[in-house]
């Protein structure tokens, strides 16, 4: 007796062949009970083709390698896509916290008020020691005529500037033996002062500092103690005391210029020296202007 195969052993025609019969053989058990039951049911040629049995699906086809390759290629592409979108994404953050801070700076450097230096550019309007040429039997006055008219509150005003409390660092007496000067020396160089001997210009720095000392006197009123000074040579020596010790400077240069010539006060980056008189002698309208360099 031949070995009963397995369906997994049938082929396809096999099987269908099979599910034919069985359909035939359940078809004609149904006729059959409807004939003993008494009802009339037409009943099919046996040789009448069978029903059609749906054709079995096609089993799936395996991916061949290149469509595989493709897929694996696409989705190598959308990562490098994703990747290169997140690189622009945090790029772009990156930037505007940059620009943010860059505005940020920007807004604090245009509102940071600027350190403010003390210069002597509108400490006066002329150059101190300025009079009315002394004439016979006439009264030597403060020259009012130098200064412009519509800067002359502003010259009354510098005049009220209060005298800074005497300190051990200020200048108290100037020698300067080439032209016999030995005089003290007063703070302040309006009118009154300078009936007292040597004024230093207030503000101006102290003997010895970084800085422009400016001191003045008359040359023809007031014991003329500034009359030779238009004698003075480079290399002569000024000596400047203050409480505690003596200055030596140099002579360096000295020119002659008109009353408005303040500059010649204005601050220096080394410790200068500027003797201001009126020039020439009982004319008084311009000045003599005398500079010296610190040599100790």
């Amino acid at each position: 007796m031949p070995r009963q195969r397995s369906p997994e052993e049938l082929s396809t025609e096999e099987l269908r062949h099979l599910l034919v019969e069985k359909n035939r053989k359940n078809r004609e058990a149904r006729i059959e009970a409807y004939r003993r039951s008494g009802r009339i049911v037409p009943v099919d040629d046996e040789s009448s083709e069978p029903e059609s049995i749906p054709a079995a699906a096609p089993a799936p086809t395996v991916r061949s390698r290149s469509e595989e390759r493709q897929r694996r290629g696409l989705d190598r592409l959308l990562l490098t896509v994703e990747v290169v979108a997140m690189l622009g994404v945090v790029g772009i953050v990156i930037y505007g916290i940059f620009l943010l801070n860059n505005l940020n700076r920007q807004y604090s450097t245009s509102n940071t008020l600027p350190t403010l230096t003390p210069t002597a550019l509108i400490t006066a309007v002329v150059l101190p020691g300025g009079h009315t040429p002394p004439v016979d039997g006439g009264e030597v006055t403060f020259n009012e005529a130098e200064i412009p008219e519509h800067l002359r509150p502003l010259m009354q005003s510098l005049a009220n500037i209060p005298a800074p409390t005497a300190s051990p660092q200020q200048a108290i007496r100037m020698q300067i033996p080439a032209i016999g000067v030995d005089q003290s020396v007063v703070q302040g160089d309006g009118w009154e002062q300078l009936k007292k001997g040597i004024g230093q210009h207030i503000g101006t720095a102290d003997p010895g500092q970084a800085g422009n000392l400016v001191v003045s006197a008359h040359n023809d009123i007031f014991g003329e103690i500034f009359r030779d000074l238009d004698q003075l040579q480079n290399g002569d020596q000024i000596v400047v005391y203050t409480a505690t010790r003596a200055y030596t400077y140099v002579v360096t240069g000295s020119e002659i210029v008109e009353p408005t010539r303040v500059d010649v006060m204005n601050s220096t980056s080394t410790a200068t020296l500027t003797l201001v008189s009126c020039y020439p002698y009982r004319v008084d309208n311009k000045r003599i202007v005398v500079t010296a360099a610190l040599q100790n």
